[in-house]
């Protein structure tokens, strides 16, 4: 008899209906085949519940395989998927500075480091608004840098290039913190002095044209390049009107400063 789920005591009683019932003095007992066919009947119910014990544990240990198999699944998955966000977000912060870099290629004079036409078309746009608002006007120049085309014919354009930057540096240099410049476009450059009007503004422009002609570019055996100046046109902005039309008047103003003999400033 092979009786595992049984406990000690029961063991020990199976045991002894066993016994009892293989003594051939009690074969013709009366109660003889009762308690065999009851025996019998214990032993089957019993092997019936190990088989169902079997089963169970079988179950319980593919379950418990299946289980482990779908963690180590989950725990690939969301391995990849933590890669793949890290791999996402270094994407999106290079996309993220590729496109400041482009924004910033885009507005920026590549030469000088200047703000670009549009970029100054911008901020005039901002600026404009902004004076109508607070009811503070500003002022707007445009200058030329005089007899470019000589610099570039005598010296070369890579001379002429180097000019155009310490030009820039200089005009930077004259204005005040809050002050914007850029490069217009060719040899003009653009100032805008927010909150200035323009009797105030002429001090700064003079300060600019001042700063020009100290520029020199280092020609190496040639020494020096030669006296630069400028012309610039001045205005100032009235309020209501479009601010292509304060550009208007400052160009108008540097082609006057140009007529009347170049290194000059006319207010408009």
């Amino acid at each position: 008899m092979n009786a595992p789920l049984l406990a000690p005591s029961e063991q020990e009683l199976l045991r002894q209906v066993e016994a009892l019932l293989a003594q051939e003095r009690y074969q013709d007992h009366p109660l003889r085949d009762a308690l065999a066919r009851l025996f019998e009947y214990s032993e089957g119910q019993r092997e019936r519940l190990e088989r169902l014990i079997k089963i169970s544990d079988g179950y319980h240990s593919i379950s418990r395989s299946h289980s482990q198999t779908l963690t180590e699944q989950y725990d690939r998955q969301l391995r990849r998927l933590e890669k793949l966000a890290r791999i996402s977000d270094r994407y999106q912060n290079s996309l993220r500075e590729l496109s400041e870099a482009l924004k910033d290629a885009a507005l920026r004079d590549p030469l000088t480091g200047l703000g670009n036409r549009r970029f100054l078309m911008e901020r005039i746009k901002e600026e404009t608004e902004r004076a109508n608002r607070k009811q503070a006007p500003y002022s707007l120049g445009i200058l030329d840098v005089d007899h470019f085309k000589a610099i570039n014919d005598q010296f070369g354009h890579e001379t002429g290039d180097k000019v155009l930057c310490e030009i820039g540096l200089a005009i930077q240099d004259a204005l005040r913190e809050y002050d914007l410049c850029g490069r217009w476009g060719g040899e003009e450059f653009l100032i805008m002095l927010p909150e200035t009007p323009v009797a105030f503004a002429r001090q700064v422009a003079e300060r600019v044209c001042l700063g020009i002609k100290e520029v020199r570019v280092n020609l190496h055996q040639e020494g020096c390049t030669p006296p630069i100046s400028a012309s610039l046109g001045l205005t100032q902005y009235r309020f209501g009107e479009s601010f292509s039309e304060a550009l208007n008047r400052a160009d108008t103003a540097l082609l006057q400063a140009k007529a009347a003999g170049r290194d000059r400033l006319e207010v408009a």
